[in-house]
């Protein structure tokens, strides 16, 4: 039996009126059901194919979500987070994010909503320089940009090297970037957007900064600056790795049920990306817990004798100036559990908390959009 072919068919009438290609004499239902199954094949690929579309934008689209909160969302924490760890003359500690919200209101109506954001440019620009750097340094030397789980200790160490590198390039706009971060837009203008890399400039020369003894010089900062800066990146990179493991785990044990001749079911859209984005999430709120001490010390080894005026955040309705006299890293340390206590360490750890509960209520809202949009598409979750 032969079908005729009709041209210019469309494949949905094709489905419905198969019998009609068909004389009457060979009908034949087993040929008739075989070609009904091709044409739902025919038809279901440009679906499948639109699905598949769908998920990668979606995972785009929720990845650049998540990118936004980071960076932008977020940012009026980091900025009252630094303002209280530079702060060594407050009285609170603002160790609970119920205590943020009133120095929030009180900034925003005395100085306007965008003194919450200060900053926010420079912090880009620093990014920029990270990537530039890194970029750089792997193209002139041996040392990878990149290293996974099958990569060898050399190197390894080459791209701890290469973090290090970019550390020590990127410190002085750091240190020019916070300064824009925590003064006060009171006691200040508001800087450019490439101020911070003129600044930065001058801070690593020596041009145009108050000559003051207090200023310490940039070799001094190295230490601690790298040191931060590569527990952060190896901490969070091993966190990330491990709860990446614990989130996957789930899939592996429905794949493991199926028989072997079996195929497995391919991953969900959260099972896709969802791992990725709170693993990532994970990872840097339990670094930043445990380097919040450092972070502390760190910053106000970077912005002493700069001549930085502050908000003031026991109230957020005046400003204070910073009259640090540190010697160096152990000093600053010692200095501030002596005149301090040792939740003198965590001064804003109330906004650290606030930001990461604002990124974690984002994600929950990942997550219900990723199993709408699977059970859109007929993916239904497996509880």
């Amino acid at each position: 039996m032969v079908l005729k072919r009709l041209q210019g068919v469309e494949q949905d009438l094709m489905m419905e009126n198969a019998d009609k290609y068909y004389s009457d004499e060979d009908d034949n239902p087993v040929d008739i059901a075989q070609q009904r199954v091709m044409a739902a094949v025919q038809k279901g690929a440009p679906k499948q194919h639109e699905v598949e579309q769908w998920h990668r934008f979606t995972g785009l689209g929720i990845g650049l979500a998540s990118l936004l909160t980071d960076n932008v969302l977020s940012h009026p924490c980091i900025v009252l987070r630094r303002q209280c760890q530079v702060n060594q003359r407050s009285v609170r500690y603002h160790l609970t994010p119920f205590s943020v919200f009133q120095v929030m209101i009180n900034l925003q109506r005395a100085q306007g909503l965008s003194t919450l954001w200060k900053g926010i440019s420079s912090k880009f620009v620093v990014q920029g320089i990270c990537l530039c750097s890194d970029a750089f340094i792997s193209e002139v030397t041996w040392f990878p940009k990149e290293i996974n789980r099958h990569s060898k200790p050399k190197q390894v160490i080459g791209h701890i090297a290469m973090k290090g590198i970019t550390l020590v390039v990127s410190m002085p706009f750091f240190s020019a970037s916070l300064i824009e971060t925590v003064q006060s837009d009171i006691a200040s203008e508001k800087p450019g957007v490439l101020d911070c890399v003129k600044e930065g400039f001058s801070r690593l020369l020596g041009w145009g900064m108050p000559q003051t003894r207090r200023l310490l010089p940039m070799w001094t900062l190295v230490v601690p600056t790298v040191l931060h800066g590569l527990l952060h990146y190896i901490l969070s990179s091993v966190v990330q790795q491990i709860a990446l493991f614990i989130l996957n785990h789930r899939y592996q044990k429905r794949v493991a049920g199926l028989p072997r001749d079996e195929q497995p079911p391919p991953k969900t859209m959260v099972e896709a990306y969802y791992p990725q984005l709170f693993a990532s999430f994970l990872s840097h709120l339990v670094t930043d817990i445990v380097l919040y001490p450092l972070e502390t010390v760190l910053h106000r080894l970077h912005i002493q004798g700069t001549r930085t005026i502050i908000d003031n955040t026991d109230f957020g309705t005046e400003v204070v100036p910073i009259d640090t006299r540190y010697e160096g890293l152990q000093d600053c340390f010692e200095s501030i559990q002596s005149q301090e206590g040792r939740l003198g360490f965590f001064k804003g750890f109330g906004a650290l908390i606030l930001q990461y509960a604002l990124h974690l209520a984002i994600l929950k809202i990942t997550n219900v959009i990723f199993i709408r949009i699977s059970e859109d598409f007929g993916y239904k979750q497996q509880r």
